[in-house]
């Protein structure tokens, strides 16, 4: 009895401290460490001010959601605004998203997620808010191409709306880009001045009339062999996300 004391008062302690070490180690493994992982956050946290791995995953849920609506809010305003400006014209016309840009600036062209399925066809005009921005040149089942006005290979026939000088436009080229457009007068001294309208001309068999092109920017009266002037387009076609195509033909226009 007197050798067992002695064994475990010299032992004793020992012996708990390792049944301790097992049972927290069978502990843990049992829970996979979650309650330590638990324990280690929650004396961490007051030092690194970090949120736990649930509420960043809930942040940043809120943020997606957030993100989404922002987007689907933006989406409302633009169709909402081409909405009121395809109210201008008499003919029907069918909304469509631009999914594709050229990177080419000598051959401006901007693909759109409509095509023969809904109705598109090649020669049908294409406008946004601000004005003309070009002609379907290129048709499948679900896309189509535009040629845009500004492209160097496109050409329109346009006025002066003040005083209906006419004229054509044509592409400035990689120097101007998509935001300005050379215009060409028939006439050798035209009724034409900076701040002047340019609208589609009458009688262009290719566009409807009256539609808007731009502001002229500038005015070059010696040009030779025509006065031409620089015409700042109005329909802003590097920040379009959506347009609108007119199912227009020359037999459409006589009518």
């Amino acid at each position: 009895m007197f050798t067992m004391r002695r064994w475990w008062e010299r032992y004793g302690s020992r012996l708990i401290f390792i049944g301790l070490v097992l049972g927290l180690a069978l502990f843990i493994r049992r829970t996979q460490g979650a309650v330590v992982a638990e324990i280690y956050y929650q004396v961490v946290r007051p030092f690194h001010g970090d949120t736990l791995p649930e509420e960043q995953w809930a942040d940043a849920k809120v943020s997606e959601l957030e993100a989404k609506l922002t987007e689907v809010e933006g989406q409302n305003a633009k169709l909402q605004e081409l909405l009121k400006h395809t109210q201008g014209f008499a003919h029907p016309t069918i909304n469509a998203p631009i999914i594709g840009r050229s990177v080419d600036h000598w051959w401006e062209q901007v693909l759109l997620g409509s095509g023969s399925n809904d109705g598109v066809q090649e020669g049908y005009i294409v406008t946004a808010p601000g004005g003309l921005v070009g002609r379907i040149v290129k048709v499948t089942a679900n896309t189509s191409r535009v040629l845009l006005i500004s492209d160097p290979t496109s050409k329109v026939g346009v006025k002066v709306s003040r005083s209906s000088g006419m004229g054509y436009i044509q592409g400035g080229g990689k120097d101007k880009g998509k935001e300005k457009v050379t215009m060409v007068f028939y006439e050798k001294v035209p009724s034409v001045k900076v701040g002047d309208t340019i609208v589609t001309s009458p009688a262009s068999y290719l566009f409807l009339p009256g539609i808007p092109i731009g502001k002229v920017e500038s005015v070059d009266l010696e040009k030779s062999p025509a006065p031409e002037v620089i015409v700042r387009l109005t329909a802003p076609i590097d920040f379009l996300e959506w347009v609108a195509i007119h199912p227009f033909t020359s037999q459409l226009k006589d009518k």
